[in-house]
């Protein structure tokens, strides 16, 4: 079971990765009225972008939570009834407290919990976001008219920026492999990325090879994401990726790769310590020699909580 994702953005992202230990005392949303507070049960190693924000990222448990760009994304008037979690804690929340999809979305159903947004990088951050485990169960929340909605289920495995899921999984039917008889289209608008990486990721050959299926979801990323020189101000939606991950759920290996640097780098989550204890953090987007394991390269500090 992997997961790969691209980070497309209009600015370099500064991002880090993170390994961020069980213990750690965290609060939904600092000064609204219904925020609440989690202690979290599970270790995770996290994509922070601009080294503060998790964006991306897998638990011990084999949980992985992605966070991307939806424009359309609207979270509703504040209802102070509601719990409150603001969009800059939503991926590290559940990478804390749960182990299985199932387990995420029923506590977003059964909370009602309510989604704050934030700029990031003077742009309206908004977003949908997208859950798998290690056991194939997924799930794509998004946030439309003030509603939350939810695709729960193995077979949504695809999900990219605009327009919301349920064009997304209409469009993508107009192109031949998918149930129509229009050439796969090769374009950077969302569209065209989700019809690549829905046709691509379902012709992937089986392999028992964890580098072989690592290298695989690499190779699917990579056809969906937007190249330098990509970023259109008549096309906000579309921007140049700047980094990309591949999370194995099984074995809990966690790649990233720069698109500002040769080589792809990972963290074995098995050969890192998430006792109690401080973050550690290191900076990779722009380290030109981090490449291979960097497992035991994270130095113990204070950082980002």
């Amino acid at each position: 079971m992997l997961v790969g994702r691209s980070m497309d953005w209009f600015e370099p992202t500064s991002t880090a990765l993170a390994v961020r230990p069980r213990g750690t005392e965290r609060t939904s949303a600092p000064g609204d009225p219904a925020s609440f507070v989690w202690i979290a049960e599970y270790g995770s190693v996290v994509a922070l972008m601009y080294g503060r924000i998790p964006v991306d990222g897998i638990n011990e448990a084999g949980l992985q939570v992605s966070g991307l760009y939806l424009s359309e994304s609207d979270y509703g008037r504040r209802d102070p009834s509601r719990p409150g979690l603001a969009l800059e804690q939503a991926i590290q929340s559940f990478l804390d407290r749960f182990a299985a999809v199932a387990d995420a979305v029923a506590w977003i159903e059964e909370s009602g919990v309510q989604v704050i947004p934030l700029d990031i990088g003077g742009k309206p951050g908004t977003g949908h976001i997208a859950l798998a485990d290690r056991s194939g169960d997924s799930a794509i929340v998004e946030f439309v008219d003030g509603r939350t909605e939810i695709h729960h289920g193995p077979e949504y495995t695809v999900m990219a920026n605009s327009p919301p899921y349920e064009e997304q999984l209409a469009l993508q039917h107009r192109y031949a492999g998918l149930g129509g008889d229009e050439p796969l289209p090769g374009g950077t608008d969302s569209p065209d990325r989700f019809a690549r990486a829905a046709y691509y990721s379902a012709k992937l050959p089986a392999t028992e090879s964890p580098r072989e299926a690592a290298a695989q979801v690499f190779s699917v990323i990579r056809n969906a994401s937007a190249p330098f020189g990509t970023v259109d101000a008549a096309r906000p939606n579309v921007s140049t990726t700047r980094w990309r991950t591949v999370a194995d759920l099984k074995d809990r290996r966690y790649f990233f790769e720069s698109t500002t640097s040769p080589s792809v780098c990972w963290v074995e989550l098995g050969e890192v310590s998430f006792e109690p204890g401080p973050d550690r953090v290191l900076a990779t987007e722009n380290d030109m020699a981090l490449a291979g394991d960097i497992s035991a390269r994270f130095a113990r500090e204070d950082g980002p909580r």
